[in-house]
């Protein structure tokens, strides 16, 4: 007798991710990560709405449609994932100076611009058709692509600054900043490293029957998976790491009863409370 699952692999880890996600959002709202983490918790809410459109509305609109609507979000999701490494390199470095930071920008941005021109192909800007409806879907969906490809790369370089620079600023171990660079450059790390062995295993496979093809796709749906996975570790790392306030962080509720003793003495039997004497020294 064999037992039958009526759930996929991807169904599974959809649904699991999704959740997480939405765990993920309750923490940064309960906890007041939101007021620190704006940019970083936008992308969260982009990329979940993002899945969720994505599952809601396949077959169910026209394809057209359903494509445009994933692009426009894929273009948002890379515009904020820009903000949150800028957000993050502020929270992190933002003791630095202005004449060591910048050299260090420039030289990140020059290691993602070469990295995203020899990085998959480029199509003849004669091509891309602005005028037509599918022509600026095709531009927004090259932008998006390129977008996420540099975002992988800088949050890469990142993450590397973090964990070798971040004791001497503001992202020591154990910090929220630190934690939140670890999962991104996690994340991308493995994004861009399933991207290029997939990419290169596809430039040299000899595609002759449609067996080949098929054990091809097949091995895209693993890597497909298998990034999948690891993005689910990295919510429940976020979700762990982001209630657990960071060490010597004081409760603001604490700060009160501290206040209110130093100011107020206890009612004695017998007397009158004592009230704060002024600043000239009179009652």
């Amino acid at each position: 007798m064999h037992f039958h699952f009526p759930f996929t692999a991807l169904e599974i880890l959809w649904t699991l991710t999704f959740a997480a996600q939405l765990v993920l959002l309750v923490v940064l709202l309960g906890r007041e990560r939101l007021k620190r983490y704006p940019w970083f918790t936008a992308s969260i809410v982009v990329l979940t709405l993002r899945a969720l459109s994505a599952r809601l509305l396949f077959h169910r609109v026209p394809e057209l449609t359903f494509s445009a609507i994933l692009i426009t979000l894929a273009d948002i999701g890379a515009v904020i994932g820009l903000l949150v490494l800028v957000e993050m390199a502020r929270a992190g470095f933002g003791g630095v100076r202005r004449r060591f930071w910048i050299p260090i920008a420039i030289v990140s941005l020059a290691i993602g611009g070469v990295v995203l021109g020899f990085w998959g192909p480029w199509p003849a800007w004669k091509t891309l058709n602005v005028h037509s409806r599918l022509g600026v879907l095709l531009t927004m969906q090259l932008a998006a692509q390129k977008g996420e490809l540099l975002l992988g790369v800088l949050t890469v370089e990142l993450g590397i600054l973090v964990l070798l620079f971040g004791r001497r600023f503001k992202a020591g171990w154990r910090t929220h900043t630190q934690r939140i660079v670890i999962g991104l450059s996690t994340a991308a790390t493995a994004r861009l490293a399933f991207a290029g062995a997939l990419e290169a295993i596809a430039r040299h496979a000899a595609v002759k029957s449609r067996q080949d093809y098929d054990r091809l796709l097949a091995l895209g749906d693993k890597f497909t998976n298998a990034n999948n996975a690891l993005y689910l570790v990295v919510l429940v790392w976020w979700i762990a790491c982001l209630w657990v306030d960071e060490p010597g962080a004081t409760k603001p509720d604490e700060s009160l009863p501290r206040l209110e003793k130093k100011f107020i003495e206890p009612r004695r039997s017998g007397s009158a409370p004592v009230e704060p004497s002024t600043a000239d020294g009179r009652s």
